[in-house]
């Protein structure tokens, strides 16, 4: 059964073109655990794009 994720609000004003921007930010809040493991995740899955179309990024 998956846990019901909660996240962190971060609410910033910009100002962009002449007009006031609202922009909001959500991060999941995570156990060490948890977020361990979605780095490794994301390592992994980065480690496949790049293997797959390194010679790309030259």
């Amino acid at each position: 059964m998956t846990q019901a994720v909660t996240y962190q609000r971060e609410t910033k004003s910009v100002p962009f073109q002449g007009k006031t921007i609202v922009l909001e930010s959500l991060t999941p809040v995570l156990s060490p655990k948890e977020k361990e493991q979605r780095k490794k995740e994301i390592e992994r899955r980065l480690y496949d794009v790049f293997s797959k179309y390194g010679d790309r990024f030259h």
